[in-house]
């Protein structure tokens, strides 16, 4: 396991400033987040031309000596604007259209995983209507990915459609080869115990992490509750071998804009140093 780090921890800052700040942090990757109208890197921008801006991300962060960890699509500042699984059979064409620009993005700068999320719950209809139709959209984003040698991800989170971990599980049954960005701060914020989100973890390629607690989706490391020993051994017995991914993140969103991230994210850093190096030393 090697750790990463987000680019959007840092929004403020020019997103060269951003991959020198992660690369003197340590970390030997980064997340890209291309969210709709406010990351630094858009993806009504660079789906213009994603080859011309994939040589410009090579450049920018392998020049750098870092990896890209993954690629993380939230289309829009909210949940509805080009949701997988919206009921308009109109926007699920909008959305695919995205979806493939993004793939040929992911594709064109080598990587060989991308995460994007679920979709939601939609008035007038069941939760289990909303789940199908996300599960049959994401199949074929799965096939399609696949063929271009990229896995796919989806984000379980709040407000979506599997906010609660059992109905995680059961979008990766009805959806094969489909994994999941894991983090645990979506459940430990509706007052879940991290045990309930361990049946996630052999499905999961990728994770998210940072401090959180009941009530609060992002908390400073003195008021945390999650155990990260815990979850590092727990994804060590699971064979887990990709990115541990600090990911605190500075939004006006769910209290996200309370911490000092660049401190945050220090001392996660060493927390889950430390852990990596405590699982080393049993091994």
């Amino acid at each position: 396991m090697k750790l990463a780090c987000g680019d959007h921890s840092f929004p403020l800052l020019e997103h060269e400033k951003v991959c020198d700040l992660v690369q003197l942090l340590g970390f030997e990757a980064i997340d890209i987040g291309l969210m709709g109208d406010r990351s630094h890197i858009r993806p009504e921008i660079v789906r213009d031309n994603p080859l011309e801006w994939a040589g410009r991300l090579d450049e920018r962060v392998r020049g750098r000596g870092l990896e890209i960890a993954d690629l993380f699509l939230i289309p829009w500042s909210d949940f509805e604007t080009f949701a997988p699984n919206h009921p308009d059979a109109a926007e699920r064409d909008r959305a695919a259209d995205l979806f493939r620009d993004t793939l040929r993005f992911a594709s064109a700068l080598g990587l060989t995983g991308m995460t994007m999320l679920p979709g939601i719950d939609w008035p007038d209809e069941s939760h289990e209507q909303s789940l199908g139709r996300s599960a049959e959209e994401l199949r074929w984003r799965v096939m399609e990915a696949g063929a271009a040698g990229i896995a796919l991800s989806v984000e379980p989170h709040i407000g979506s459609v599997v906010e609660a971990p059992s109905d995680a599980l059961r979008l990766c049954e009805l959806t094969p080869d489909l994994t999941l960005t894991l983090d645990h701060t979506h459940f430990t914020y509706q007052g879940l115990p991290q045990e309930a989100a361990e049946p996630l973890i052999p499905f999961t390629r990728h994770y998210h992490a940072r401090g959180a607690k009941s009530g609060r989706l992002q908390a400073p490391m003195s008021e945390n509750e999650l155990d990260f020993d815990r979850i590092v051994e727990r994804f060590r017995a699971a064979g887990y071998g990709g990115y541990l991914a600090v990911e605190y993140v500075w939004i006006d969103w769910e209290r996200c804009n309370e911490c000092d991230n660049v401190s945050e994210t220090i001392m996660l850093r060493d927390r889950l140093r430390s852990a990596l190096k405590t699982i080393g030393a049993q091994r």
